[in-house]
């Protein structure tokens, strides 16, 4: 066991990859001599050198389109986009190129590349450094998405990314680069599916799902109900698409109430798919409405508001006792 950040787990994760693929590769701004702006990719171009840690031009199109070429020449590479803002010159290379290849070749082509987008609010930041847009990449078949919410899935998950023979979007919640916690690089244990739901706590009450930067305020806000006498079950998401509904499920047949909480704005949000599939696959086991927990549908506010704007414990409790009422 060792003890890391999130940046510094995602880090070791990259090294592993680096290490162990001899065809993987990183591209992206600033990533090399300056180790990217949160220095997650720090010390890699002196280990790995500039052909396989690649500082590239201010383009993120560009980027995307050259690792979609060096996937199907049976390369592996991760790219990162500086900031969550910046992904979107990048959109039609990722939804409409690199999302469809292998299904546009009747499967006879595949392109294993992972895209890692820092998102999320909370650092006191300008517009296009602060948003949530998986649910405009979750929305395009063809793409994965995984978010880890602590420092040892953050290990595996990137690793399992680029094994992984589809694209994969790996969303990296800015916010808790620098939370730390322990990591067992010799076993994945329960994170060797990055695609399956983990119940962080158990519970009898009702269910909060999250994803990603939530997952704390989601425990902590479990944490506080449990006071009070409340029995909450926390369910971090891990993978936005595909998502595991059975594990949601199978939790709510329990609970019989549901919360699902994220950054971004609850106007179209992954929340609303979840609250739908639930709301089907477990309508008479429900005590009450699935409620969301969400950011405003707004642009993202400047830095002195954004505490307003954030999903907070205080939100969480609310739509808890909101649930808990009926």
């Amino acid at each position: 066991m060792a003890t890391m950040t999130v940046a510094k787990a995602i880090n070791e994760g990259l090294r592993a990859t680096l290490n162990n693929n001899a065809k993987s590769l990183l591209m992206g701004e600033d990533i090399g001599a300056l180790g990217g702006v949160y220095r997650v990719t720090d010390g890699l171009l002196k280990d790995f050198g500039p052909d396989r840690v690649v500082d590239s031009p201010l383009a993120e199109s560009g980027i995307v389109g050259t690792a979609i070429g060096l996937a199907l020449r049976g390369y592996r590479p991760v790219c990162e986009i500086q900031f969550d803002g910046f992904v979107f010159p990048a959109f039609n290379q990722i939804t409409t190129q690199l999302a469809k290849m292998h299904f546009r070749s009747s499967g006879k082509l595949t392109v294993p590349v992972v895209i890692r987008i820092p998102y999320g609010g909370g650092i006191g930041s300008i517009e296009h450094h602060s948003e949530s847009p998986e649910a405009l990449f979750a929305h395009t078949a063809g793409l994965r998405i995984i978010t880890p919410s602590n420092a040892h899935d953050a290990y595996w998950m990137i690793q399992q990314a680029v094994e992984c023979t589809d694209p994969v979007i790996f969303f990296e919640p800015k916010r808790r680069y620098w939370l730390k916690g322990e990591v067992d690089t010799e076993n994945p244990g329960p994170a060797s599916d990055p695609f399956k739901a983990h119940v962080l706590r158990e519970g009898s009450d009702a269910t909060i799902v999250a994803y990603g930067p939530l997952v704390p305020v989601a425990l902590a806000a479990a944490a506080a109900a449990a006071e009070d006498g409340h029995s909450i079950e926390v369910i971090d998401l891990r993978s936005i698409s595909p998502i595991d509904f059975d594990t949601v499920e199978a939790s709510v047949r329990k609970t019989g109430r549901l919360i699902v909480a994220h950054e971004a704005p609850t106007f179209g949000g992954i929340g609303g798919e979840i609250a739908a599939r639930i709301s089907e696959r477990a309508f008479l086991h429900l005590e009450a409405p699935v409620i969301r927990v969400g950011g405003f549908h707004m642009p993202y506010p400047v830095a002195k508001v954004e505490e307003d704007y954030l999903p907070d414990i205080d939100k969480i409790l609310e739509a808890l006792d909101r649930s808990l009422a009926y």
